[in-house]
């Protein structure tokens, strides 16, 4: 295949898309890479630091904060005046060799018909970062990231509205792939069509409802890769 252009053959379900967004960790690349293990250590590292505490402490708050805040910045922000890009800056400085490129998802993606977006409660530096050891760096047309929806994390609702109106997107004409199902009832919503990669993640699945879910894989590569035909362009 290589040196070759190909397109994808869309099923009738998916014709009218022209939109195509994605979350990043754990949707991107496979779960068991364990890259967020990474960030989790150092989450709870900032915490320690932060209260003074001992391990078990700061982990309990981490977790607290995520489960009520839907995430760990947004209650630290609100409960601690935490500076978010200092956070952000020390929670994601972390190695990249758990990943490496999906040859068949790259394709896939590269290949999809119209806008590629990815759509991630992280930073957009740590977001390239990853893009790039993916190699899809050059893949997608822009990131909407924690910044960009000013800290206000999925699954608000609110975050989704501003995705589509700053990057004029038009939801019912979009399809939007997460690892967490929870955070794709607001897409479901606004009208986009929603796929939940069900690898195991940690958190945001208990849930999980055929209601605001249309599509389900543990893998996207392979999801995308069986559903979509591929054929020479």
């Amino acid at each position: 295949m290589r040196g070759k252009l190909y397109r994808l053959i869309m099923p009738p379900a998916l014709n009218h898309i022209d939109t195509w967004i994605f979350d990043l960790d754990n949707t991107l690349y496979p779960a068991s890479c364990n890259l967020f293990a990474l960030i989790d250590e150092k989450m709870t590292l900032y915490i320690q630091n932060l209260l003074g505490s001992d391990f078990a402490t700061a982990r309990a708050v981490q977790k607290g904060y995520f489960k009520s805040h839907g995430t760990t910045l947004s209650g630290l922000m609100t409960h601690h005046t935490v500076d978010p890009h200092e956070f952000l800056d020390f929670v994601h400085d972390i190695d990249m060799g758990r990943l490496s490129p999906d040859a068949l998802l790259n394709q896939a993606i590269a290949a999809l018909p119209g806008r590629k977006l990815v759509f991630t409660n992280g930073n957009a530096g740590y977001a390239q970062k990853v893009l790039d050891a993916l190699g899809l760096g050059t893949t997608f047309e822009a990131i909407h990231d924690i910044h960009a929806i000013d800290y206000i994390a999925k699954p608000d609702p609110r975050g989704y509205e501003t995705l589509c109106s700053v990057l004029d997107v038009n939801p019912k004409r979009a399809f939007f792939a997460e690892d967490m199902a929870r955070n794709l009832r607001p897409a479901k919503a606004l009208g986009m069509a929603t796929l939940w990669i069900n690898n195991g993640s940690e958190h945001g699945n208990h849930d999980a409802c055929s209601s605001y879910i249309d599509h389900e894989t543990q893998d996207l590569s392979h999801w995308l890769n069986t559903h979509l035909e591929l054929e020479p362009a």
